[in-house]
């Protein structure tokens, strides 16, 4: 198991959290689905060698479905 770069996992974590954010304003920029989104990417980046666009695309994914799944 490969580690992900740090600035790598950082940088698609704020990507996708800022894009989702920008289609969801009413979540908080604190919201619980952070956590969550974090170690997906994680996860990702383990699984496979991915950049940070990729990693960011993964995410933004991650949160709809998690958001659509919540309601």
């Amino acid at each position: 198991m490969k580690l992900v770069d740090e600035v790598v996992l950082k940088n698609a974590t704020e990507t996708a959290w800022s894009v989702y954010r920008a289609h969801h304003p009413e979540v908080d920029p604190w919201d619980s689905r952070r956590c969550p989104l974090e170690r997906h990417l994680q996860r990702r980046g383990e699984e496979r060698e991915s950049d940070t666009e990729e990693l960011a695309g993964f995410g933004i994914a991650y949160l709809q479905r998690f958001f659509r799944d919540e309601c």
